[in-house]
């Protein structure tokens, strides 16, 4: 009998740390790691750059609204910037180093240039494709300026709506659920 007891008891303890093992061994489940976790730092995490970052830079007179001629006129002051050769069309080289600069400091809102129509040259149209786009959808009210509040949607609080008494609750004493 003590044969038998010492076999089942040895047999649970090998399931035991079979199953220990299968589902990491007491370690932490993969995910984001960071200084204190015991695989080390992880990739770095890059900040948060919200489309409107975008637009905002072509704020000229930085007075916290966009019109569309600030930014047209932002734009093609770019472009000129960029076409070194002048010839109205930013080459290969030319795109490979926007693209590099604009990785590099708008990681999470980098919109690559890309050369829509394929004829080897990257045009004004297609240069300002992507600013002209999000300033269309920021302007809800399709007057050609983007307002602070255009600029930053979730910024305005929506109104407070009145709670309604939950059943049983004292019409003049209105607790919140839970409460």
């Amino acid at each position: 009998m003590k044969t038998s007891s010492f076999i089942a008891v040895s047999l649970a303890a090998l399931m035991l740390a079979g199953c220990a093992s299968l589902f990491g061994g007491g370690r932490h489940p993969p995910g984001p790691r960071g200084p204190g976790s015991p695989d080390g730092p992880g990739p770095k995490q890059e900040p948060f750059n919200p489309p409107r970052n975008i637009l905002i830079a072509y704020d000229a007179n930085k007075d916290g609204t966009l019109t569309r001629a600030e930014l047209e006129a932002g734009l093609k002051a770019e472009f000129d910037h960029y076409d070194v050769n002048g010839n109205r069309c930013l080459d290969t080289n030319e795109v490979a180093a926007i693209n590099a600069e604009r990785w590099k400091t708008d990681a999470s809102t980098t919109s690559p240039l890309i050369d829509w129509n394929a004829d080897g040259c990257v045009d004004f149209s297609e240069y300002a494709g992507t600013a002209r786009s999000l300033f269309s959808q920021f302007d809800t009210d399709g007057d050609g300026i983007l307002t602070p509040d255009e600029l930053n949607p979730r910024r305005q609080r929506p109104p407070r709506r009145e709670q309604k008494p939950m059943p049983g609750q004292d019409q003049d004493r209105r607790e919140p659920p839970g409460g």
